[in-house]
């Protein structure tokens, strides 16, 4: 299933252009004048071989990284400078590709937590030991996301004794816990089977049509690229090599030669 046959176009003004971006690590380009650009509503995925560049430009979008060229700009506002934790409370969220869950918490306290984290009430601590009560509007979003994603027949239950799968999707509900624009999603297949990766695919484009939310996608899965991305970008070496439709990029014979080795299906 398409994201077309939801509904969801990328008509919209950018939510996010990148423009130029340039990234050295001693003498060496990790990245070399590389553009994107994300609409609103749009599942946008960005592809490429292992060390082609991906995490290093996800890492200066987000600005844990800081580029040595290029500017972004965030639905209309130049970011470049700005810390990570500014760019999120501005609303760019993101998964990562090594699942990360607390112990001891369940699905319902892990969004709790992230709702409670974006909004500053409190101490953050003191919400992780039980001393502070979430609020009925937190409440109301976290049912609301539990729902969402499917989620809530399991709420209850310990994040750790959940399948890889799940627990992935228990990451995604933290991040959409922030209300982003954008959410920035970084390999949500990775060690998930067929049947998962089906099922994450489903969720994110549930999350798109429902919440408008752009996705920016970096994802090793090239099945799942061709079936959710309406358009796709694809780099080797640090440098763009393709961009457009995504059935197009990943019929070209340039973007076969990249993945020589990773049969593009």
């Amino acid at each position: 299933m398409s994201a077309a046959s939801y509904g969801v176009t990328g008509t919209g003004q950018p939510v996010l252009v990148a423009t130029d971006i340039t990234k050295r690590f001693s003498g060496i380009n990790a990245l070399t004048d590389v553009s994107i650009e994300v609409g609103s509503g749009e599942l946008v995925a960005l592809i490429g071989p292992n060390g082609a560049g991906k995490t290093t430009f996800f890492n200066c979008l987000l600005g844990v990284l800081r580029s040595d060229r290029g500017e972004v700009h965030f639905c209309g506002r130049q970011i470049d400078g700005m810390t990570s934790h500014a760019r999120a409370r501005l609303g760019m969220a993101r998964t990562f590709q090594r699942l990360e869950l607390f112990g001891g918490m369940s699905v319902r306290e892990h969004l709790w937590v992230a709702a409670r984290s974006r909004s500053s009430r409190g101490s953050l601590v003191q919400d992780l030991i039980g001393r502070s009560q979430p609020t009925a509007d937190e409440n109301e979003r976290v049912d609301a996301t539990l729902e969402l994603l499917g989620l809530t027949a399991i709420a209850d239950k310990p994040a750790e004794s959940l399948s890889l799968g799940r627990g992935r999707v228990v990451e995604l509900g933290r991040a959409l816990m922030c209300e982003p624009t954008l959410l920035f999603l970084d390999e949500p297949s990775s060690g998930l089977d067929t049947s998962e990766t089906n099922d994450m695919g489903e969720v994110l484009l549930t999350v798109q049509a429902e919440r408008r939310t752009s996705i920016l996608l970096v994802e090793h899965d090239v099945p799942m690229v061709r079936r959710l991305a309406e358009r796709t970008y694809v780099l080797d070496c640090g440098m763009t090599i393709a961009e457009g439709p995504t059935a197009e990029v990943l019929d070209s014979d340039l973007v076969r030669a990249a993945y020589i080795g990773t049969p593009v299906i």
